[in-house]
This record gives C-alpha cells, structure tokens and sequence, in this order.
C-alpha cells in the first residue's frame, strides 16, 4: 500500500525516509485504505518515529471531519488500531472532546479542566461557547491558556456589543 520495501526484514531507508514516506501516503490515502495504512505504519520497527506520523495523521483528519458526522465511526475505527498507545489514544479521545465542546454536546468541566496543555490551546483557538471558554480563563493548565482563553472572551464581548 504505501510503496514499502522490506530488505532482511527491515523497511527501506533511514527513519526520516520513512517518516516522510508515510505522512505523503497517510495525506493521500483512501478514507477505505485509511486504518489498514495507519496499522501499517504502526508496524515500522521504530516505533516513536511510526507514532509521530500517525498524530500528525490524526490531527488533520480529525480537523477535517470535526463537525462531520463521520466522525464518530472514523474515531472508533482508528481507535482499534491504535491499541494501547498511549499518547495515540489520549489524542484521539482530545479530539472526540473538542468536536463535542465544538458542537455544543455533552461534555463535563472535569473533562476539560485535566485535558492536556495541547487541548486547551487548540480549545481557545477553536471553541466558540462561552462558558468552555470562562472554565479556560478561570481554570486553565497554564497561564497560557487562561490568557488566551479571557482574549477570546473580551473579543466575543466586542463582537455582541
């Protein structure tokens, strides 16, 4: 699928070779290709290279389908090949948070207020709704966050009035 050739049992070329081989086939692939190719690269034997991919991959696709209703069958899908992978799964499960603040569904502040650094900066870029917003500005991991989240705030108190 990707185009990879395996010498001695060992993928060809170095793990940059690889790392940009697969973000160029993980842009490219096929919505029906997408979790077969995701194991696959998965599979490469450095496996902090193979996970690196793989979060840029979840990143711009979650980001494309964040407000489609796909999502959700596309979360639990990669969600089975992510496996026990930490940090993969935490992300993935960043993303289901961020589309429901997002959409205005279920979501607890306790959710959001443990949520990583990651999330909370992408939540104060993205989110709209006010009171995911106030919780940020008051409760925020980092002084960061609370800033931006009290920016975004004062910007919807301009824009109201």
């Amino acid at each position: 699928m990707t185009g990879r050739r395996v010498t001695n049992g060992q993928p060809d070329g170095d793990e940059h070779q690889r790392f940009a081989r697969y973000l160029q086939d993980l842009a490219a692939v096929a919505a029906e290709d997408e979790v077969e190719l995701v194991a696959e690269v998965l599979r490469d034997p450095d496996a902090t290279m193979a996970q690196s991919a793989v979060v840029r991959h979840v990143d711009r696709r979650a980001a494309q389908l964040l407000s489609d209703p796909q999502f959700a069958s596309w979360e639990r899908d990669l969600a089975t090949v992510i496996g026990e992978r930490e940090f993969l799964k935490r992300r993935l499960r960043e993303w289901a948070l961020l589309r429901s603040v997002t959409l205005g569904e279920p979501w607890t502040a306790e959710e959001l207020t443990t949520a990583s650094d990651w999330l909370q900066r992408k939540a104060t870029d993205m989110v709209t709704a006010s009171d995911a917003l106030i919780l940020l500005a008051r409760e925020g991991r980092t002084r960061r966050v609370r800033a931006a989240a009290t920016v975004r705030i004062r910007q919807g108190d301009q824009h109201a009035g």
